[in-house]
């Protein structure tokens, strides 16, 4: 009852700031509150929504519901032969946002560029360390061992050289961690650096306008948005972290557009003549990562002897409920080099338990981490948690379930000396098979994306001799290996992958089911 009194109230506040008479409002039921609005900072798919994929522009995008990139704050480029120099071709007479905290004095060009790069890649930058200076999607995707120089060659022409060749370097572009910063704007806040984090300038069709935490998010369109004005007036996160209740209001059309329902409300979701249950097949992977750093996790025998005692069927059963598979592989069927041919660890309890006897692990006690959110890739942690706690137990090994709020769950998983094993996922950012395999298990990643702490010089070697090679055959040919190497050494269990479902309003319209997992509102409009 008090959630449904609080979300009135913030509707209510909501259509107060909604004039003119014939604004249109979108209100889009979020999960959870963001980190912060500097997608660099972060990984989460819930801060991306909030930031990257509304407020900001890239230099090239994704065209919206596929895996095509598409010009954007660069209209044009062109790569080398070597493949070591990218030139962008900037846009002329983009317009930043103008806020109550920053009116702009020139457009979008090549200082702004630099300024978004330097911050993640200079460590002498005077905003590298500010808000944590944690960048794990640049340092997982070895950014600054790659990244020679960003050479200004006039206002509106950038050119990126690179210390070796880099295949899926246009596509890498095109991720949340490369939206664009005003430089200007860094300068005025240059006494008050943390502010320039939590109060964003982009040039994205949306400019924020209020944020309360884990209440509600108010954006406004943008009315010089070089690509046109959004369709709606108003966009509104409004925080709600229960399911059932962003299904309510779903329902009473108190929103229009919800994430991450409960697999078991799907079957009245396709009734409901009022909603419109989009589904597709997932570009994601849900996983158990071990920290290999920390005994007896260290022991490959021990971790296949886990996974073996692992029931995913009864985690499908229980968990997706139908709207997932089993997953053998770090990387979705969905992307271009899965190794079909590997077996997944069977299940096998009796054989888990002669593999720990064999290991010398005795009365293991361990703690398993459940996610308080629900994402793609795992609508329930906590109910997978328990099913492992059990299958667990079968083989003598205690279990204790811990969870920490999202920011810090996400913050706290990456410690190297972290105790157990932690219930994580990915949905994939740009089609590229390095974005998964490079950024989750890659030797850079280990303290950051790779929750694991795993880094094996075999599989290190195919990933890196993938990377400089512009012939996808070959490429996929090492990607094949490197999943052998995977299933050898045994990092993480691996889960599922899920089937995305995005129940929406009939009033809503030209809505498109992002592949990467985001929810984007530009180019949406309602009856």
């Amino acid at each position: 009852m008090k959630k449904s009194i609080l979300m009135g109230s913030v509707l209510a506040a909501t259509m107060a700031f909604a004039a003119p008479a014939m604004a249109k409002t979108l209100v889009y039921c979020s999960e959870a509150s963001p980190d912060g609005f500097t997608p660099a900072l972060y990984t989460a798919g819930t801060t991306f929504d909030a930031s990257s994929k509304n407020v900001y522009n890239k230099l090239v995008e994704f065209e919206r519901g596929t895996t095509s990139i598409v010009p954007a704050l660069a209209e044009s480029w062109s790569v080398s032969e070597d493949g070591k120099e990218y030139t962008f071709n900037l846009r002329k007479g983009v317009k930043f946002h103008t806020t109550k905290h920053f009116t702009p004095s020139r457009d979008f060009n090549a200082d702004d560029v630099i300024f978004t790069f330097e911050r993640q890649g200079n460590e002498d930058h005077p905003y590298h360390d500010v808000s944590g200076g944690t960048y794990e999607y640049f340092n997982a995707m070895s950014m600054p061992s790659l990244i020679k120089e960003i050479v200004k060659v006039d206002d509106y022409t950038v050119k990126f050289v690179l210390s070796r060749p880099e295949a899926p370097m246009i596509a890498n572009l095109a991720m949340d961690f490369a939206s664009i910063h005003s430089a200007e704007y860094a300068d005025k806040m240059a006494d008050n650096k943390d502010n320039f984090d939590q109060n964003p300038v982009g040039t994205g069709p949306f400019q924020l306008v209020a944020y309360q935490k884990d209440a509600m998010i108010r954006y406004k369109a943008h009315p010089d948005y070089w690509s046109g004005k959004a369709p709606i007036d108003t966009l509104v996160f409004a925080i709600t972290p229960d399911a059932s209740v962003r299904y309510q209001k779903l329902k009473a059309g108190e929103c229009h557009v919800m994430p991450y329902p409960h697999p078991a409300d799907l079957a009245s979701m396709k009734e409901d003549p009022a909603i419109n249950l989009m589904q597709q097949e997932g570009l994601n992977v849900g996983y158990m990562a071990y920290n290999t750093k920390v005994a007896p996790f260290d022991n490959v025998k021990v971790r296949k002897a886990l996974n073996m005692a692992i029931d995913k069927q009864a985690i499908l059963d229980a968990v997706f409920q139908g709207a997932g598979k089993a997953a053998s592989n770090p990387i979705p069927p969905t992307i271009w080099s899965y190794n079909a041919d590997l077996q997944d660890d069977p299940f096998d309890p009796e054989m888990a338990k002669k593999m720990l006897d064999e290991a010398g692990v005795k009365d293991l006690k361990m703690k398993i981490w459940a996610m308080p959110v629900q994402r793609p890739y795992n609508p329930n942690a906590r109910r997978m948690a328990e099913v492992i706690q059990g299958n667990f137990a079968k083989i003598g090994v205690g279990v204790e379930i811990v969870s920490y709020e999202w920011g810090e769950y996400l913050k706290r998983s990456k410690d190297v000396n972290r105790d157990g094993a932690v219930l994580l996922g990915w949905t994939g950012d740009n089609g590229d098979p390095d974005n998964f395999l490079g950024v989750l298990l890659g030797c850079e990643g280990v303290g950051e994306a790779n929750r694991a702490n795993w880094c094996n010089a075999e599989f290190e070697d195919l990933l890196q001799k993938a990377k400089v090679t512009s012939d996808v055959a070959e490429r996929t040919k090492l990607y094949e290996q490197a999943q052998v190497v995977f299933k050898r050494e045994a990092p993480w269990a691996t889960i599922a992958h899920s089937v995305v479902s995005e129940p929406i309003s009939v009033k809503v319209q030209n809505y498109k089911v992002d592949p990467f997992g985001g929810h984007i509102f530009y180019g949406v409009d309602l009856k």
